[in-house]
């Protein structure tokens, strides 16, 4: 099956949805031809909700009231989507063309973590994503950001991987871990997995330093991801947990205008685009 089969069914699904959609059988990847760190829903109740956003326009209720409930809080006993602690995980990984262990715990209180998930080791457009994050490393860095790759081959397959020239395919050195999730629990916790493939979609998620996933999205096989993209959403997430009274707006960048949550407050935003 083709690459160009796979896109056509392609769909990017967030996760904050509480079904994610899967290929159908129909675009299982040709044997021959392989494909290449909890998050709790927002199942908070509806009331909850609506009371929040309906504080925003309340003059009975303050503002800071409603800036609060601005944030989703979800429940712990729900599926992992944005708003919950991660699911945490240990696992072998491979980093400096040597084998690690990598728990995502560890880096709770210390960094924020980029997790991606991609299907397989030595595939098309999976490299094209790998190698981007690399490049880009030092940029995340400064932003106190760690990343980490997942897929479900083995340790030894990404070493080899690692040792494989650019130019044939290959991924050279990279500047972080890419982890084993050979038995596949990771991207199960993660709900990324097609169980009839047994590979992941490609899921990302972006983790703050309280473990807290903020930020998810999942793409189809076909569909690489922008690293551009992700690095707005975690500095606009930076922005907003250090100025917990602000919203950034679409497309916001570091260094433009943001918004305050508020009816009246709001409009000064909108009276100066």
């Amino acid at each position: 099956m083709s690459m160009a089969s796979i896109a056509s069914s392609s769909s990017t699904t967030l996760l904050s949805s509480s079904r994610v959609l899967l290929p159908s059988k129909s675009s299982l990847l040709s044997p021959t031809v392989s494909v290449p760190r909890t998050l709790h829903s927002s199942s908070a109740s509806s009331s909850s909700l609506c009371s929040g956003f309906s504080s925003l326009g309340s003059l009975t209720t303050s503002r800071s009231a409603s800036r609060r409930n601005f944030a989703v809080k979800a429940q712990a006993d729900d599926l992992p989507l944005v708003g919950n602690k991660a699911p945490d995980f240990e696992a072998e990984a491979v980093f400096d063309q040597e084998f690690i262990k990598v728990k995502l715990s560890e880096y709770i209180g210390k960094k924020y973590v980029i997790l991606f998930f991609y299907p397989l080791d030595f595939t098309f457009v999976c490299p094209t994503e790998i190698t981007a994050f690399s490049d880009r490393y030092e940029e995340f860095e400064k932003l106190n950001t760690e990343v980490l790759g997942v897929s479900v081959d083995s340790v030894f397959s990404h070493l080899a991987w690692v040792q494989t020239d650019r130019k044939s395919g290959g991924l050279g050195d990279l500047n972080y871990p890419l982890v084993s999730d050979i038995t596949k629990s990771i991207s199960k916790s993660f709900g990324v997995l097609i169980p009839d493939q047994g590979i992941a979609l490609r899921g990302l998620f972006i983790i703050d330093k309280e473990g807290v996933i903020q930020h998810s999205t999942i793409n189809n096989l076909g569909i690489g991801r922008s690293v551009d993209e992700t690095m707005r959403t975690l500095q606009a997430l930076q922005y907003v947990q250090e100025n917990p009274d602000e919203v950034c707006p679409a497309g916001w960048k570091p260094g433009e205008k943001s918004m305050k949550p508020d009816p009246k407050l709001s409009k000064e935003y909108f009276s100066a685009i």
